[in-house]
């Protein structure tokens, strides 16, 4: 597997790249933006870190080209350690957000993590297509449509969420259970990170299907779709 690390500060690409290849991973490194789309429209990456600061084109930018037509999952690095700043990242496409300065092995966690998200399936026995409500959801391509035929892009994060409550009708899941199965770590964040992934995700599939509100809140207990 291959992964991009976009920094304009050239020692903490250098560390992170050192520790990345230990793991066996390929590693590719850019300073800027522009560099960075030009690698990711020529190669084949499986994950991106990215630093939110940089010159030209900063952080958020580069997450909304790749969302464009791009499910790849993201780390977002920053200095910045409020909560609107994380959520603004969660918001843009980022699917994990780690504050400078951070611990290397930290950083190698979350990269494995979601390399694993990559290729998650939610419930294997479960079949490759699921249809519920107006939305067609395809585990194995990480494809969701409307019966209509309209794509919606989703992030890897965002489609696990809706694989898991999509491949079980009518059960309310609890932030901390989707955090720990979609993330597939010991839930040890607060419940806003799972509400912000969800909020974006509703949003997302309102906008495709003219407003049909698929996920559901059970106020106080957590989420559900309900098989209609």
């Amino acid at each position: 597997m291959k992964v991009l690390v976009i920094d304009d500060d050239k020692e903490i690409v250098e560390l992170l790249g050192i520790y990345i290849q230990n793991e066996g991973y390929e590693l590719e490194k850019a300073y800027n933006g522009k560099e960075a789309l030009s690698k990711l429209n020529t190669q084949e990456i499986d994950l991106v870190v990215l630093d939110v600061m940089m010159p030209e084109m900063n952080g958020y930018e580069i997450i909304q080209e790749i969302r464009k037509d791009s499910q790849l999952p993201i780390l977002m690095l920053s200095a910045r350690s409020t909560d609107v700043d994380k959520i603004k990242g969660l918001i843009t496409g980022a699917d994990d957000y780690v504050v400078k300065p951070f611990n290397p092995l930290e950083v190698m966690a979350r990269i494995k993590s979601l390399l694993r998200r990559s290729t998650y399936t939610a419930v294997p026995e479960q079949p490759n297509k699921l249809e519920i409500g107006p939305l067609i959801i395809e585990k194995d391509s990480h494809e969701v449509t409307t019966l209509t035929g309209t794509r919606i892009v989703l992030t890897v994060l965002e489609f696990g969420i809706l694989y898991l409550l999509a491949s079980h009708p009518n059960r309310v899941f609890s932030a901390e259970e989707i955090f720990e199965r979609v993330w597939q770590q010991e839930s040890i964040v607060s419940a806003k990170t799972v509400m912000v992934h969800v909020s974006h995700l509703r949003d997302k599939i309102e906008e495709a299907t003219g407003g049909e509100k698929v996920i559901q809140t059970v106020w106080g207990v957590g989420y559900k779709i309900e098989d209609r």
